[in-house]
């Protein structure tokens, strides 16, 4: 079963559940061969439907004590730009899009999600490009982030939020 798993990390990103569980969005992750989709919602107020079928299982929660379980079993993750949900993915080698929330002030997040993908190991975009992101992307052209060097992505982090030079 080929699946696509989404989290807000312990925040809420109603903007990016009701994108991916709009039903163009579901059309085309079907077309892409998935066939499950998990959401992770956190304390959001869009809560889709769970539903499932012959063909395709959506499933919802709002928490769990860790994601690993769902990060190994997602075959694409999509992801808000928080550092540590991108650490996490990035270091299981799972392909990331992160999808930047454009509603939040001083966005840091913007600047990290910009340099991973420059160095090629994340694809990122807003809510309203992701369903032609999802289209045109090629996953293939992502490079594995270096795992096991938090020291190193911790400096990276520094840079980007302007705190070392």
């Amino acid at each position: 079963m080929k699946c696509v798993f989404v989290t807000v990390g312990t925040t809420s990103f109603d903007d990016l559940i009701a994108c991916v569980s709009a039903h163009d969005s579901l059309q085309i992750i079907k077309s892409l061969g998935y066939n499950r989709l998990v959401l992770q919602i956190g304390r959001g107020k869009v809560v889709p439907e769970p539903f499932s079928t012959e063909s395709f299982t959506l499933d919802v929660y709002r928490y769990k004590d860790s994601l690993k379980e769902d990060l190994q079993k997602a075959d694409l993750v999509i992801s808000h730009a928080g550092a540590g949900s991108c650490l996490e993915t990035l270091e299981k080698r799972k392909p990331l899009v992160v999808v930047i929330n454009e509603k939040l002030m001083n966005n840091h997040q913007l600047e990290l999600a910009k340099q991973l993908h420059k160095d090629g190991h994340l694809f990122y975009c807003t809510c309203s490009t992701l369903p032609g992101l999802l289209q045109s992307m090629d996953l293939s052209t992502l490079k594995c982030f270096p795992p096991g060097q938090p020291e190193k992505f911790s400096a990276f982090l520094d840079k980007v939020v302007g705190l070392q030079k």
